[in-house]
């Protein structure tokens, strides 16, 4: 017995659906960044359309970073290359410059106003590259990311629009949170003092004075006049901690908290800073937001503040990153 021809009709419609070659979704947009803070961001804002890779892990100093022949295969591999310029990969800026007539490369601090930007000898001196430690006018390189992501991936646009959004969002959130925590230590304990100059933009957004052993640069060394002008600012303050930071070594600052013993003020190591690089994979410091929300908590408790409760949001966000079930 023969099927009626309006059962076939739709049985080979329904064949015909299985068996036509279905639309393939684009394969993952291939982004390559230099430091963890950027390579967090990424993938933030990117979502499912990208594939991040993190040249710098854990506990590793950008300016003292040398390319290996890896380092270039994967950059050469890239879709996409972000960076963070000014002078921040200082031994790896001239590998990513020679790959860019090769690799789509972008700076991300490159549209960041130069009048936000701070320069520690005057407006032709070179800007301070610690950008990240200011949220909000981080913003800007996500806006950075977000375009570059869309110009070389512009199915995946709307996601992508959304993502950075949301994204925006968590930084004003997080931003507020650590003006809170700053806010909670005493006025005349707002001294930030650190293994190098890096919480100058955190300093700034948060109404902390903020000194470093070093300058900028790891790559350069403080003076005896200039360690024992720290000494100085320490003792009259009476600021009970300075600080290490996970990606420089602390001999710097263990020689300064003598410095201060000998002169009758003792004064504590007030824990491990991340400065120039996120913490571990699967923690809330192995984020950009974390590690700064994480700092800036680890400061005030050090100094004499009360840490505030977080907000739900940053909380929850912070949960998840760090694998805790809500």
């Amino acid at each position: 017995m023969c099927a009626p021809p309006a059962i076939l009709a739709a049985v080979t419609v329904v064949l015909a659906w299985f068996v036509a070659p279905r639309a393939q979704a684009a394969p993952p947009l291939k982004v390559v960044a230099t430091t963890g803070m950027i390579a967090d961001t990424a993938r933030a804002i990117g979502g499912p359309a990208v594939s991040v890779t993190a040249l710098m892990g854990e506990g590793v100093d950008p300016h003292l970073y040398k390319a290996s022949p890896g380092d270039v295969r994967v950059m050469t591999g890239a879709g996409l290359l972000l960076w963070n310029g000014l002078h921040l990969e200082g031994r790896l800026g001239d590998a990513i410059t020679k790959l860019g007539s090769r690799v789509p490369v972008v700076c991300v601090t490159d549209a960041m106003p130069q009048d936000r930007l701070l320069r520690a000898a005057g407006v032709d001196s070179v800007p301070d590259p610690h950008v990240w430690f200011d949220l909000e006018l981080w913003g800007s390189a996500c806006e950075r990311i977000r375009d570059a992501i869309i110009e070389r991936a512009p199915d995946a646009a709307p996601d992508v629009r959304a993502r950075c959004a949301s994204h925006l969002q968590l930084l004003d959130t997080a931003s507020a949170h650590v003006r809170s925590v700053i806010a909670s230590i005493p006025a005349e304990r707002r001294v930030l003092v650190t293994a190098h100059d890096a919480f100058g933009y955190f300093g700034r957004a948060n109404g902390l004075t903020v000194r470093g052993i070093q300058g900028l640069s790891t790559d350069s060394e403080a003076s005896l006049r200039e360690l024992n002008a720290l000494i100085d600012l320490i003792v009259e303050r009476k600021v009970p901690a300075v600080f290490i930071e996970s990606s420089v070594p602390r001999k710097a600052v263990e020689a300064l908290v003598e410095g201060c013993g000998a002169r009758g003020h003792a004064v504590a190591i007030g824990g491990e800073l991340l400065s120039d690089a996120i913490g571990p994979a699967g923690t809330e410091q192995g984020t950009h937001v974390g590690m700064v929300v994480h700092d800036a908590e680890l400061i005030a408790r050090a100094l004499g503040g009360t840490v505030p409760a977080r907000p739900g949001a940053l909380a929850a966000w912070l949960d998840a990153a760090a694998g805790r079930a809500p």
